[in-house]
């Protein structure tokens, strides 16, 4: 169902409201039969697009409200979250910051609603990678992350005025030779990866050291 202004040929074009066959309705913009401009499209399953439209793909500056109570503002190119914007998740944490293909992309910072501790620093295809800070209540932790995890050198900063200075270091894993005769039949289950261990060289006073010096 179609209500609103048409082109010479017939089109939507202009202003309309649409009911589509899977129940979800559209009213804003159109160019020539395509959303396109702004408009706020309603989906039956609850979720919600309010913004800019370019042939059908959410494309420029919106809002979108999705089922679990989780909303994401800012940009979009060709229907992914692409550029710059804010998301709410449903647990009550934030990222801000940049987005490519729908993911974490870019300089962000995500907040922690549970403990109140942020990640500010750099991410790639969503997962936390490269130079940032890990900033808790009366601590924080500067140096790089690989794969979500800190590796390499860094440092804790302490609000009472000192540092402690060290690394991360990535732990090798030991194959256990002794087995079970009972599980033989049973495929070996793929090892856990080991956490990063923190190991300190030194504690000193206040320092303006950052993970991009060695670069």
């Amino acid at each position: 169902e179609y209500e609103g202004d048409r082109d010479s040929e017939g089109q939507r074009h202009g202003f309309g409201k649409a009911r589509l066959p899977n129940g979800d309705t559209y009213e804003g913009e159109y160019e020539h039969g395509l959303r396109s401009g702004h408009g706020t499209y309603r989906f039956k399953n609850g979720a919600l697009y309010t913004g800019d439209y370019l042939q059908n793909k959410k494309h420029g500056k919106g809002v979108f409200f999705y089922p679990d109570g989780s909303k994401y503002a800012g940009d979009w190119v060709h229907d992914q979250r692409q550029g710059y914007g804010e998301y709410l998740y449903a647990n009550g944490d934030t990222y801000t910051g940049e987005w490519a293909n729908n993911q974490r992309h870019g300089q962000g910072t995500y907040v922690y609603k549970a403990t109140g501790s942020k990640y500010v620093g750099c991410w790639v295809n969503g997962i936390q990678n490269g130079p940032a800070e890990l900033i808790h209540l009366n601590h924080r932790f500067k140096g790089r992350f690989l794969n979500g995890k800190p590796l390499g050198r860094g440092k804790f900063i302490f609000d009472i005025g000192c540092e402690q200075h060290g690394e991360y270091i990535q732990p090798v894993q030991v194959k256990e030779t002794v087995r079970v005769v009972e599980k033989e039949e049973e495929e070996d289950e793929p090892p856990l990866p080991l956490e990063p261990v923190w190991k300190v060289s030194e504690i000193t006073k206040l320092t303006p050291w950052s993970p991009h010096d060695e670069e």
